[in-house]
């Protein structure tokens, strides 16, 4: 057998406005996690184009697309990408480090969210 090709996604076009919620739903294999992946520079697109505030995020180099998806993209993945070698304290503070909030901010609301999910 030769290569098989999968068109995961064909003609999507979505605008969000700021401030806005999206869910995407669908059923398995419909392209839901390739469509967020793209969004989120986790993959790149092989034909077509994501833009975020008019950027072209295929453009950015790993740096700026970190700095998208910190301050650009609320982005909950589909399994839990935690740290293993931090406690979940640390897991959850990691993120408020790189967006630049304060120590004594990020341990308020880091023991919040855990005491929310126990």
């Amino acid at each position: 057998m030769g290569p098989v090709t999968v068109k995961a996604l064909d003609g999507v076009n979505v605008k969000v406005k700021r401030g806005e919620y999206v869910s995407i739903m669908g059923p398995s294999g419909s392209g839901k996690t390739t469509f967020f992946n793209m969004v989120g520079g986790i993959d790149r697109p092989t034909r077509g184009r994501v833009y975020i505030d008019g950027v072209d995020i295929s453009k950015l180099d790993a740096y700026e697309m970190a700095w998208l998806r910190c301050r650009k993209i609320g982005y909950i993945f589909q399994t839990f990408n935690l740290i293993p070698v931090l406690t979940a304290w640390e897991n959850v503070m990691l993120p408020m480090i790189f967006a630049g909030v304060g120590r004594e901010e990020r341990m308020r609301r880091a023991r919040e969210i855990l005491e929310t999910v126990g």
